[in-house]
């Protein structure tokens, strides 16, 4: 039911363009846990062509800022990266806009060397990002977001979770909003984030003229528009997309007036200043991802990113939609027929799998799932409604699992002198195993080794931040031999708890048979074979690993007029690689399913555990 929300209609909106300053900066190194990320990254080149169309796709993650190159079929051309800078304390994780833009300058200028594409070449751009927050003043300069006051801390990161006790607080109001969330709010979205800042840096919150996502920053960074997308505001601002779907069709759309915003919900948590000036602060109107938007590259930002003013800049997304929209046209040969089947597309959940991954699916009717998000409007493919389960710590998990061991930097110096990565040493270990001990598959190596993977709360199906991770099984081993076992016994648990997501979701309506997936783990074979067995779905890889770059530069397609709508851009330029298909061996598939009834388990008895001490403490 929508309440005090704004008639709808469409109108051009105003926007201010901000000062754009270019600063020298020495960036810090900080790669993405769970990616294969160096400081530059590149693929085979074709030479310059006059008159090729070249997007230029720009994905900001976790722990650096990545640019790529495509043509039109779909191909990398080339890409580059480069670190950002992160501050870590408890709970608390910051970064700087400033030093993020500077990242992704370097980035696309090495990108377009490394690719011998000249900046005049580029036909359109898009950016993508981590959904993290942040704060500018009325001259587009940093306000601080942080204990310190340092003014260059200007982002809270998606991952921080210093707003945990504000999330329960407006869980408490059960707004309406609410059912759109999967019936609570997370911490990582932004309201909690708003409502921690105005209750611990008044200063701050007085000085902050806008609040943007971060994708929503770089667009306007770039063009000096500062519409925000559908993709943000209805995923992680509580932003009701549906008020327009009477209204707008992606053809007709334009720079929507921000008729979904609900004026109560904000004033019920206590953040009723954040309506004034007709929602300026938190954005005035609204686009489907890929809008064109303004008049494109301004000339700072051209100078800065070695590009042409006016280049069109599309809406942007956020990086693990920008993921989605990279690979869920990506069907193999075999199955052609199907992408011409309007509803084949509801029956695919694209993974991305990074630092934390993201499970989308969309439903051309809105699909109430509690402890998941969404149903969201138009959020990733528009005009169809998006369902996003998560988990909050994977890539990371590993990392930590792997590092926090103590055969770690023994095991990390034999896989440097081979040449390969610590998880493909550990992967090879695995297997030497099996060989040695005479199991029947790999999986049995983990049969007394059981892991629950929420060492940074549950996401979805449950949406408790609260909950914690567990391992059953420890002893004394301190091998090498022992840290393969935990850190394959973690990946387990990561693919049973995208299994318990994917059940859930198909309770409550989805008809979810076919996996998609991208992101840094992705290249990880063992992690995907295990998700494969463990969920019983096959799963169909990109011809492009990159798809987060990808889905960034198909945005930039769109907002070149080169195709008519996000969905004819997606199968233009998606394309699938291998198909991972489970085992067909009866004995892995009992295995499985006698361990996820271990790790659905582990749950149940953390929360006894937890009653049976505030009871002692009571």
């Amino acid at each position: 039911m929508l309440r005090k929300y704004r008639r709808c209609g469409l109108q051009k909106a105003g926007s201010d363009v901000a000062p754009l300053l270019a600063h020298d900066h020495l960036l810090s190194s900080s790669d993405p846990a769970g990616g294969a990320s160096s400081n530059m990254t590149t693929t085979a080149t074709a030479a310059p062509l006059h008159n090729r169309s070249i997007f230029l796709g720009i994905d900001v993650g976790t722990g650096s800022a990545r640019a790529g190159l495509f043509d039109e079929a779909g191909k990398l051309l080339g890409s580059a990266s480069s670190p950002i800078q992160i501050w870590k304390e408890g709970d608390r994780v910051e970064q700087s806009s400033t030093d993020i833009w500077l990242a992704i300058c370097t980035a696309v200028k090495r990108a377009l060397s490394l690719s011998d594409v000249a900046g005049e070449e580029v036909t359109g751009i898009g950016f993508a990002a981590t959904c993290s927050l942040v704060a500018v003043d009325s001259e587009g300069q940093p306000v601080s977001v942080s204990w310190s006051g340092d003014t260059r801390r200007n982002v809270i990161v998606w991952m921080d979770h210093r707003a945990v006790k504000q999330a329960e607080r407006i869980n408490s109001f059960n707004s309406p909003v609410l059912q759109y969330c999967g019936g609570s709010i997370s911490p990582e979205m932004q309201p909690p984030k708003l409502l921690w800042v105005k209750e611990n840096l008044q200063e701050s919150w007085s000085m902050t003229w806008r609040w943007m996502d971060l994708s929503d920053w770089l667009s306007y960074k770039a063009t000096g528009d500062d519409t925000r997308s559908m993709c943000t505001t209805v995923c992680k601002w509580t932003y009701l997309g549906h008020a327009h779907m009477q209204h707008v069709d992606e053809n007709s759309s334009r720079d929507m007036e921000a008729c979904g915003w609900d004026d109560d919900f904000w004033e019920e948590i206590g953040l009723r200043d954040l309506v004034d000036g007709h929602h300026s602060k938190i954005g005035r109107s609204v686009a489907f991802p890929g809008h064109s938007l303004g008049c494109g590259l301004t000339s700072d930002a051209a100078k800065e990113l070695g590009l042409v003013t006016g280049t069109p800049v599309g809406t942007s997304l956020i990086d693990a939609h920008a993921g989605g929209v990279g690979v869920m046209e990506s069907v193999p040969d075999s199955e052609a027929n199907e992408s011409d089947d309007d509803d084949a597309i509801c029956r695919r959940m694209v993974l991305v799998c990074g630092t934390s991954t993201c499970h989308m699916a969309v439903s051309r009717s809105k699909l109430f799932i509690p402890g998941v998000w969404g149903p969201f409007w138009s959020a990733m493919v528009p005009e169809l409604w998006l369902t996003e389960g998560g988990q909050s710590a994977t890539g990371a998990l590993l990392d930590y699992i792997v590092d926090n061991h103590v055969a770690s930097s023994h095991l990390a110096n034999q896989a440097a002198s081979q040449n390969i990565s610590l998880f493909q040493m550990l992967n090879n270990l695995l297997a030497q195993m099996m060989h040695d001990m005479g199991t029947p598959f790999i999986a049995a190596l983990t049969a007394d080794l059981h892991v629950l993977p929420d060492f940074h709360g549950n996401r979805s199906p449950i949406a408790d931040p609260n909950a914690k991770g567990m391992i059953c099984g420890l002893n004394l081993d301190t091998s090498e031999r022992q840290l393969a076992l935990q850190y394959f016994a973690t990946v387990q648990g990561l693919a049973y708890g995208t299994r318990h997501i994917i059940e859930h979701c198909n309770e409550h309506g989805h008809k979810i048979d076919t996996l998609f997936a991208s992101g840094g783990l992705s290249k990880n074979s063992l992690f995907i074979q295990e998700h494969a067995d463990i969920i019983g779905c096959p799963i169909i890889l990109p011809r492009e690993s990159e798809s987060v770059l990808l889905g960034a530069a198909i945005l930039g397609a769109v907002a070149a007029k080169k195709y008519s709508t996000l969905r004819d851009a997606m199968k233009a330029l998606n394309a699938a690689g291998q198909v991972i298909h489970p085992s067909e061996d009866p004995r892995v598939k009992k295995y499985h399913d006698a361990k996820y009834r271990i790790f659905r388990q582990l749950y149940e008895q953390q929360l006894a555990h937890q009653s049976i001490m505030a009871k002692a403490l009571s």
